[in-house]
């Protein structure tokens, strides 16, 4: 008698498997997070021979790479860490309408001028894709379609058609037959995504996979999804904003700390050359609440304009919000202006707002905020020119920041002449850029004394 498959539950938020179904997470806490998974029988006999295979010395194992794929956009190579690498497998997520399937259809448009490239698409038809490779020009290039969501048959597509590049849009849509659950669900994502990367090893391909994203803004599907995959990218931004931001988060090959910048146009997505520049476009001259910040995005450093805006309070407790930085992060900031520094915020409304739809989860970006909030308390504006960075410490002292040098180069370079840092990382500069004037601060006091 064929053995009976076992039927278990997963948590969507944390990957933890539990025996029966429960309406919280006993791991994670999370509620309304378990899923049904039927698993797989077990095998047909412990005991089989196998055949033997030597482990190799790790003094014989050769470190030569191969070389890396160039997808003819520099921001996305590097997010990737210097291009594609065969037999890789990529993880692209975002929100619905965030510009994913656009993003890998000018992929395709570059590395089709010397690869062949498989675009399996579960949700859209031959149609669809052609009126949207006409607007974004793509033609004569190396590119087959394939519209299926069955996984034996895309396989069987990718074997007959044996291509150097792979894409799957989404790995939602694709189903196996014999799996019972519903396409999405947790077994099938699972196994189709097992099975690509089985493909995709197998044959050096290196591949792509679109992932949905549910209503918290997490990946959908299992966690262990993003424990196969040897790279996850996340593409961010607003809708109603023309800028796009891709952001590593796991990465096998390379840095996770570096990001792309583009802009949604007409003809698709543009990368943007210079980001600070286009950050500080149309940065207001001669108000209060307003400092500029210098943060580093992995080797790249970014400058962010920082806005703070206080006003009086109509209610009994002051309002406190915050865009592009941590709120948790503000109320602490606050507590140190008040306790160390002395000035009073509780009779104010606080509003931080980061300009650009960046946000800043670096501490360098503490003294920035802080001057900003200092400001637009006193209502006076802080020196053209002036641009800042530090962590604050619950003392009110300034603490030192990594990567101080390339900062001041930075910005630098986009004409600012005062810059404010640690007196720490003061030290170990040696000589400030021409026309640049470099203030050490040890205290936010002291720091806004020197303006």
């Amino acid at each position: 008698m064929a053995p009976k498959n076992k039927t278990s539950y997963v948590c969507s938020a944390c990957g933890a498997v539990a025996p029966r179904w429960s309406g919280q997470c006993a791991a994670c806490g999370e509620w309304n997070t378990m899923e049904e998974m039927l698993a797989a029988p077990a095998a047909a006999s412990a005991c089989a021979v196998r055949s033997p295979v030597r482990a190799a010395p790790i003094d014989d194992i050769s470190t030569a790479e191969a070389p890396r794929i160039l997808t003819g956009m520099r921001e996305l190579d590097r997010v990737l860490g210097g291009g594609i690498v065969r037999g890789g497998l990529t993880l692209i997520s975002g929100d619905p309408g965030i510009g994913k399937s656009t993003l890998l259809l000018q992929i395709c448009a570059q590395l089709g001028k010397s690869a062949r490239v498989l675009y399996v698409s579960g949700e859209e038809s031959r149609q669809q894709i052609k009126l949207r490779a006409d607007r974004l020009g793509v033609a004569g290039v190396q590119l087959s379609v394939l519209c299926e969501t069955d996984m034996d048959t895309v396989l069987a597509c990718f074997d007959a058609e044996k291509p150097d590049v792979w894409i799957i849009d989404s790995i939602q849509t694709m189903h196996r037959d014999d799996i019972s659950s519903a396409p999405g669900s947790i077994t099938q994502v699972r196994e189709c995504t097992t099975s690509i990367l089985r493909a995709a090893k197998a044959a050096n391909v290196p591949t792509f996979l679109v992932g949905h994203v549910n209503k918290d803004g997490a990946i959908a599907g299992p966690k262990v999804m993003e424990h196969i995959v040897d790279c996850v990218l996340y593409f961010e931004g607003d809708r109603q904003s023309s800028y796009r931001l891709l952001r590593c988060v796991k990465n096998r090959y390379g840095s996770t700390n570096e990001i792309g910048l583009f802009e949604m146009s007409e003809t698709g997505l543009q990368e943007v050359e210079n980001p600070s520049l286009m950050l500080l476009s149309g940065r207001p001259t001669g108000v209060s609440g307003t400092c500029v910040a210098c943060v580093m995005e992995g080797t790249r450093p970014l400058l962010a304009e920082v806005q703070g805006l206080v006003t009086p309070t109509g209610f009994g407790n002051p309002r406190r919000m915050a865009t592009g930085f941590d709120y948790n992060r503000l109320a602490l900031l606050l507590a140190v202006l008040e306790k160390r520094c002395g000035y009073l915020f509780s009779n104010f409304d606080t509003y931080v707002n980061v300009v650009g739809g960046l946000f800043l989860q670096e501490p360098a970006a503490d003294l920035p905020v802080a001057l900003a909030l200092i400001s637009s308390l006193k209502d006076i504006p802080l020196p053209e020119g002036l641009i800042a960075f530090g962590e604050i410490g619950l003392a009110g002292e300034i603490r030192s920041v990594s990567n101080a040098a390339a900062r001041v180069a930075e910005a630098a370079r986009l004409g600012f002449t005062h810059i404010l840092l640690p007196a720490s990382n003061l030290k170990k500069i040696p000589s400030p850029p021409p026309g640049v004037t470099l203030s050490g601060v040890s205290s936010v006091r002291d720091a806004y004394q020197k303006l």
